[in-house]
């Protein structure tokens, strides 16, 4: 028997500054921020979320390597990729590169980086037809 994955349900990602976090991803990407379980924060976005952990107060004291600013995540928009370029320049979020291609899950991608509060390394994207 194999196990066979349907989707990702969600991520962690280990931050300095919950509220600097929870900023950026709700001005620039649209997500919406929920407290759940025991004052835990996570970020809302399609069937997905960002569950986030305070550096400074670990969740589970078994993570081994957790830390802010390791993580390099893709998210896929809809939204036209001048429209995401111009967004980005409102929000005062710098360009790191693109926009370019890139090779995506299910096809290509055309994508810009940024980085987050902590410095992960965010790409938007678009899949191209």
């Amino acid at each position: 028997m194999t196990i066979a994955i349907d989707r990702l349900d969600h991520l962690v990602l280990t931050v300095r500054d919950m509220d600097a976090t929870c900023s950026f991803y709700s001005r620039v990407l649209g997500m919406k921020r929920r407290t759940f379980g025991d004052d835990r924060t996570a970020l809302y976005f399609g069937r997905q979320k960002l569950n986030l952990h305070d550096a400074a107060k670990p969740v589970d004291p078994n993570v081994r390597h957790a830390a802010p600013g390791s993580s390099d995540l893709c998210f896929i928009t809809e939204t036209p990729m001048d429209e995401v370029i111009a967004h980005l320049a409102v929000e005062d979020v710098s360009i790191i590169t693109g926009p370019g291609e890139r090779s995506g899950a299910t096809g290509t991608l055309l994508s810009v980086y940024v980085y987050d509060p902590d410095e992960n390394l965010i790409e938007i994207a678009n899949l191209l037809p």
